[in-house]
């Protein structure tokens, strides 16, 4: 196991460029099962959870020409789907959320899927319902054997659908989106994910001959086709990766610009660092943030204080939440930070509160940060990433404060930011990987 150790207190200053986007690979990755021809993805972030997912493509007998490590040109022509019911396959796809993914295309292409229990981040309840409830108006046959821990999909054929989701998950709506490409007929998709990573993943599809309408909207129009053919695509910049970073610049009082940020498709998220009070240049497609002593919360008009809260496109997104949290910590003024999605995604303030930080966790939703404005850094202290996002969260923290901090358990870390300590290293951090 691997940890990282920090030695905070130090001013940052460069130029750093985020990696494609994490939650837009998996999809598109594994959207590739749809057709037999070629397809050429780019930007493709080098992280564990991507690696993982190209490599189960790998022993499914696709074949994987890795140019470098962020692009990759994959042919599925001779898909072994009986591998897909091994114990080898089981093992390696239960450690990654993402492997749902597959079930979809699967469907479509091969009218049978095996889903493994869901692996991935401990944050809370992930539930499958969504897309397994959204496979079976498509025509599955679903079941699960508690021997073999799979949930089994079969069909004899998918045919168009009525849809309406009881949540607009991400994940269930690129899955049953993809699976009723390829259906019979016409599928409506109603109260539909609308993110970025949904939007491209829809054009994509629409490259490859699929007849998909309403992209960007929360209802999506798909009329099925026989097969689909190759494409090129390009992922966007990690916009997770671009909060995380204007959080380290003003935690940090340093002077950074994030290059190549994607500031189309960023949404609210600029708009809610700036709410701390946090200054955002905006040059070109390039974000500026110069080095502030001090950044004030703003409150609303009536004088009451802000609430910041996650909710589905275009509000704000959950993987920010523990962000906004720790950069809150040097704020001037108070922020009440309302993480609706997973009961379990604040469980990592006691290691921020036990560094110096003011934050009052009044349940597993809720926590009100009362911020230091300077007054006092935190403390270097040896503390372990419950899952990726929070991990990046106590590594900024690490990186502002007074002294040495040992982050352990930095897997979950390295599963969704690439090289972030040589990156890091780049701009002044003083970080170091170690057994």
């Amino acid at each position: 196991m691997q940890s990282f150790e920090v030695i905070g207190g130090k001013k940052l200053s460069g130029e750093i460029t985020p990696q494609g986007a994490k939650n837009e690979a998996l999809q598109i990755i594994s959207a590739v099962l749809l057709s037999a021809e070629k397809i050429t993805i780019t930007n493709i972030p080098d992280i564990l959870d991507v690696n993982l997912l190209i490599e189960l493509l790998g022993e499914m007998k696709v074949k994987i020409d890795r140019q470098t490590r962020n692009t990759c040109i994959f042919e599925a022509n001779d898909v072994d789907v009986d591998y897909l019911h091994s114990e080898a396959y089981h093992k390696k796809s239960a450690k990654l959320r993402g492997s749902v993914m597959l079930a979809g295309p699967l469907l479509a292409r091969f009218k049978k899927a095996f889903i493994p229990k869901p692996g991935g981040d401990k944050i809370g309840r992930r539930r499958l319902d969504t897309h397994i409830i959204g496979f079976e108006k498509l025509g599955a046959k679903f079941s699960y054997d508690s021997n073999d821990g799979f949930f089994h999909l079969q069909t004899t054929g998918l045919k168009g659908a009525d849809i309406l989701l009881d949540e607009p998950s991400v994940t269930g709506t690129a899955n049953i989106l993809m699976a009723a490409s390829m259906a019979l007929g016409t599928t409506t998709i109603y109260n539909a994910a609308c993110e970025p990573y949904i939007q491209q993943l829809c054009k994509m599809l629409n490259r490859m001959g699929a007849k998909i309408s309403g992209i960007g909207s929360n209802r999506l129009t798909i009329i099925g086709v026989e097969t689909l053919r190759g494409t090129e695509h390009q992922m966007l910049p990690d916009m997770i990766e671009v909060g995380s970073f204007i959080g380290l610049a003003a935690m940090t009082q340093s002077d950074i610009t994030i290059k190549n940020a994607g500031i189309e498709y960023l949404g609210i998220i600029p708009e809610r660092f700036q709410q701390l009070g946090i200054q955002l240049n905006f040059r070109g497609d390039d974000i500026h943030i110069p080095a502030q002593e001090f950044y004030e919360i703003q409150k609303y008009m009536d004088g009451s204080v802000l609430t910041i809260y996650d909710h589905p496109w275009p509000g704000f997104t959950p993987d920010l939440i523990s962000i906004v949290l720790v950069t809150a910590i040097q704020a001037k003024g108070s922020v009440l930070i309302h993480q609706k999605m997973f009961e379990s995604r604040l469980f990592f303030v006691d290691k921020l509160i036990d560094m110096g930080a003011q934050i009052i966790l009044c349940d597993p939703h809720r926590a009100v940060v009362i911020g230091l404005e300077r007054e006092q850094q935190l403390r270097g202290i040896t503390m372990s990433s419950p899952d990726i996002r929070a991990g990046v969260a106590l590594l900024i923290a690490a990186l502002s404060a007074q002294g040495k901090s040992t982050i352990q358990n930095i897997e979950q870390i390295d599963r969704g930011y690439q090289q972030i300590d040589a990156r890091l290293k780049n701009i002044g951090a003083d970080i170091k990987r170690i057994n």
